[in-house]
């Protein structure tokens, strides 16, 4: 009598004596071949690459281990009544497969009997086109590890001669593109261990950045020679949930100040200098994390800033310090952003709805220092509060307050970097206006907006006002403003110019005792640049830096800082 769980093996043997190989990828796998259509492939490519790649082979141990048949798309057919199953989807409704020959036609058959393919919903390989081998082994692959499981678990009579017949003949028939299967999953698993030995962090990415700076600066009473420096920046960015991340940086660098020192002023400063000498800091150490969907918040336990958490509306030119953005410190944001910049605290941001959005954060220059007149809350300080509000995808204007205090060598804008030292205070300054250090509390108004005419030109500026109070003297006003022409993706796709007009922070008012007669001129910054990005990792960046009237001074002569960035980020 014929014993079809004997027979089938022996037939199979008896017509492919090569069937070892293709034994042992079939025996190793325990799902039937299923297109999944949660992620279409979007290529002919991705389309033969899914079908190969879910009949696949996966290591299962067979004598501990028993074989489970898909319900949903097989049937044992006891006592030879063998019928299609309705939700199978024949091989004749996947309409771009070719019928032309007798492989279609004998895989059809066993499809229709062994549910060994489940198509896309709409009964398509969604490509539009027939098969290739490829395509057609790795479906003949999965109707071996069905009929081989439906074998195994069978108690009764199973299949039929012809059926088996037909497998032997398209086993040999594709015996090179069954082999080939086998091959690709020793390669798969391969680069698997390779990629297991040699990751990193399942959770931290390295992002860097270096700079290589040549610049000068030129003017009658300048005295500058031209340098070539360079800065470093290795950040390390860390998720723990896919949604929050810390990040880690270590910079060095030998722009140190840019040209502060020779000029005796901050204004031009190069947004990416600092620090000098090559000596590597850990500057910044902040972990970013939403409270929920609406609340986003930002600690900063190192080099914390305002403009780490809230909106600066400069696009492109905002690079945080970085070397991708604007050339000067200046042109990156509105300066008083640079209240408090340096220390330790916590920034909110919180999105109302797509056009109204707000922004909190509190921090502490020597917020980590634990002596008298420092720490959280007895040292130099800066609040902030912004509301953002973007009526039209292309427009969107914010209003920003700031309340600082600082201790008695009132830099207000120094320490980022920026202005006049009369606009920041600065001892050196005031004391020959017969003005003593003393303590310093302010509040700093700006405005700030963005409008983008087109994708690739947009204009955006700011003004700010600081009042500021030197406790015990008398008051003073601080103003700075900025016009900026931003032409994003010019020339090239990922490239930008743009023209900074402007004035640094300047004193425009001082009410104290003593001598109070200061030059108050305007001290215009003019900025051009164009960043050129030659590769998705090179960018050439050459730029000018205009200063009339340094220092407020229109006595003083006229300043120009050329440069010629390239920047290499990875």
């Amino acid at each position: 009598m014929f014993n079809p769980i004997s027979k089938a093996k022996a037939t199979v043997v008896e017509t492919n004596p090569e069937l070892s190989q293709s034994q042992r990828i079939s025996a190793q796998s325990t799902r039937t071949l299923t297109i999944g259509w949660e992620n279409t492939p979007s290529s002919e490519t991705a389309i033969s690459d899914t079908l190969v790649s879910q009949s696949l082979p996966f290591e299962e141990n067979r004598a501990n281990t028993t074989p489970r048949i898909n319900r949903r798309n097989t049937r044992v057919f006891a006592n030879s009544q063998n019928k299609p199953l309705n939700q199978v989807t024949n091989v004749s409704q996947l309409r771009d497969v070719s019928p032309g020959d007798w492989a279609y036609e004998a895989l059809r058959s066993l499809v229709e009997r062994y549910g060994c393919i489940a198509g896309y919903p709409d009964g398509t390989f969604r490509g539009n086109r027939s098969t290739t081998r490829f395509e057609f082994a790795a479906g003949l692959n999965a109707c071996l590890n069905q009929i081989e499981r439906l074998i195994i678990e069978s108690s009764g009579d199973f299949g039929s001669r012809e059926d088996l017949q037909a497998l032997g003949r398209l086993i040999k028939e594709f015996e090179a593109e069954l082999a080939t299967l086998g091959t690709r999953v020793d390669n798969l698993e391969g680069r698997v261990n390779f990629l297991e030995d040699n990751q990193f962090s399942t959770t931290t990415k390295l992002v860097g950045e270096v700079a290589f700076l040549l610049a000068d600066a030129f003017g009658d009473d300048v005295d500058v020679q031209t340098v070539f420096q360079e800065k470093i920046r290795l950040q390390f960015v860390t998720s723990f949930t896919g949604k929050d991340k810390l990040y880690t940086r270590l910079t060095t660098g030998s722009i140190g100040n840019s040209f502060a020192t020779e000029l005796g002023t901050n204004e031009g400063r190069f947004a990416f200098d600092g620090p000098g000498n090559n000596n590597v800091t850990m500057d910044r150490i902040h972990y970013v994390f939403p409270v929920n969907d609406k609340l986003q918040a930002t600690v900063m336990a190192n080099l914390g800033g305002h403009h780490f958490y809230a909106d600066t509306f400069n696009p492109g030119l905002e690079a945080g310090g970085g070397a991708n953005g604007a050339l000067s410190r200046f042109a990156e944001r509105n300066p008083i952003y640079r209240l408090g910049l340096g220390g330790q605290g916590l920034g909110l941001r919180y999105k109302f709805s797509d056009s109204l959005e707000f922004s909190g954060g509190y921090l502490a220059r020597g917020g980590n220092v634990p002596t008298d007149g420092s720490g959280l809350f007895n040292g130099n300080y800066s609040a902030m509060a912004q509301l953002v509000f973007a009526p039209f995808e292309s427009f969107k204007i914010g209003l920003t307050y700031l309340n600082g205090y600082d201790v008695e060598s009132g830099r207000r804008f120094a320490f980022g970097g920026t202005g006049t030292d009369l606009g920041n205070l600065a001892p050196r300054a005031l004391n020959p206006l017969g003005v003593e250090n003393t303590p310093v509390s302010s509040n700093s108004y700006g405005i700030q907006t963005l409008f983008k005419v087109s994708p690739n030109f947009n204009i955006r500026g700011w003004a700010g006002l600081t009042k500021a109070r030197l406790i015990g003297l008398g008051d003073a006003d601080i103003i700075n403003y900025s016009l900026i022409f931003a032409f994003p993706d010019l020339g090239k796709e990922g490239s930008l110019g743009a023209v900074v007009v402007g004035a640094e922070p300047y004193l425009t008012e001082l009410d104290v005792p003593g001598d109070d007669n200061f030059e108050e001129d305007v001290p215009f910054h003019v900025e051009a640049f164009y960043k050129y990005k030659l590769t998705d990792n090179i960018s050439i960046t050459p730029g000018v830096i205009w200063l009339a009237a340094p220092n407020q001074d229109e006595d003083n002569d006229d300043v120009f800082i050329g440069a010629l960035r390239t920047t290499f980020s990875f």
